[in-house]
């Protein structure tokens, strides 16, 4: 078959070193999220369509790929995102009544990629706190996304945060819904004035004016005040003033910035929302924020939020890996040359055997190192 090692477009393979320094990070980011609490689940890849696609998830109908189940006749989708699958499994698996937290890690898919530079298959590492309503919930899920930034090496990530409800609440104000909603919402995101001009054209004024604002107001704690000021009175734009203002207030070392037309998940997010950004990749390399109600369909309607991360893109945003050290040993029965080797690899050193008829290809296994005979003992030497 010609070019048969070729692959679909945004999809790659993971090379070392790079592949490694991954699951590093995977694992690191795990036992970070163990330390705060949160319990690892493993959703499958694949799930009925109906139960990926259902309630809050709506949104991720264009990014799934859909296939006929041979063994029931019905629709599965590749999962494009575990968010959906851990609201599933505390509101259906758990049944806790209490705060559940839970994290995951694994691969996703989409039909397209998220931004032209993105993989089609992200890898997803996140954590997902359910059961409590409170602005607590969200500082924590800051907070974490903070550590796992610094222990991926991305102390100058910057986090940008916004508020859904705020958008909701001046869309209801306006008498807007359904597919407009849905473009104004788009256009903010992408902070394109002359379309939230066009959409927002036939509007009260003063409703209007703040629409065509919100992409100007991004910044510091002055960005929330000033917001109040220019911004309609009402009870949901000043509640989610609050919300962002009391987050600004108690950082606790986060960096944090606002930006209120940093909107996402349309359809899915309903408070909070945050996003981290790191110099060199256009677009973020975390995200996540409030989705309360997302297990509604699977019998419990809970509040929630959390986050994940894409460690394809964190990898690719970081200095290039080096290759990990290794000591080259003679291929060989002798009873000391095995314990020799067996003791440096319990002691964490990678060994690697030079098999017969290899030591003109020495240089491609890596190693700096070499293990040999001296003085009738087995030692380490440079190679």
């Amino acid at each position: 078959m010609k070019n048969a090692w070729l692959l679909p477009e945004y999809v790659e393979d993971v090379l070392p070193p790079y592949a490694l320094a991954m699951e590093g990070l995977r694992r690191r980011l795990l036992d970070l999220f163990a330390g705060y609490g949160y319990d690892l689940v493993q959703p499958p890849l694949i799930e009925y369509l109906d139960s990926l696609l259902t309630g809050a998830a709506q949104d991720l109908d264009l990014k799934t790929f859909k296939v006929l189940d041979s063994l029931s006749g019905k629709l599965l989708g590749v999962r494009a995102d575990i968010t959906p699958q851990s609201a599933r499994i505390d509101a259906h698996l758990l049944n806790r009544q209490g705060v559940a937290r839970l994290c995951y890690a694994g691969a996703v898919l989409h039909t397209r990629p998220s931004a032209m530079l993105n993989s089609r298959e992200p890898f997803q590492v996140g954590a997902e706190l359910f059961g409590h309503a409170g602005i607590e919930a969200d500082r924590e899920s800051l907070q974490l996304l903070t550590a796992a930034l610094k222990a991926a090496g991305l102390d100058s990530a910057r986090i940008s945060i916004g508020h859904v409800g705020l958008f909701r609440s001046l869309t209801q104000a306006a008498g807007i819904s359904g597919e407009m909603e849905a473009e104004l919402f788009a256009a903010l995101q992408r902070k394109d004035a002359p379309q939230i001009a066009a959409l927002t054209g036939a509007l009260d004024a003063k409703l209007a004016t703040a629409f065509r604002r919100l992409p100007e107001l991004y910044g510091g704690a002055e960005t929330v005040e000033a917001a109040r000021r220019e911004l309609p009175a009402l009870p949901g734009v000043a509640a989610a003033l609050d919300d962002l203002a009391a987050l600004l207030a108690s950082q606790d070392g986060i960096a944090l910035s606002v930006d209120l037309a940093d909107l996402r998940g349309y359809g899915y997010h309903n408070g909070v929302v945050f996003a981290a950004y790191v110099g060199g990749q256009a677009s973020a390399i975390a995200q996540g924020g409030r989705y309360d109600g997302a297990g509604a369909i699977f019998g419990r309607k809970r509040p929630a939020t959390g986050f994940s991360l894409d460690l394809r893109q964190i990898i690719g945003s970081l200095p290039e890996p080096a290759m990990r050290p290794a000591i080259l040993a003679p291929y060989g029965r002798d009873a000391g040359l095995q314990s020799a080797i067996a003791d440096l690899r319990a002691a964490g050193e990678r060994v690697v055997v030079e098999l017969p008829g290899q030591q003109a290809h020495r240089a491609e296994a890596g190693c700096d190192r070499q293990l040999a005979r001296q003085s009738g003992a087995w030692k380490i030497i440079p190679l």
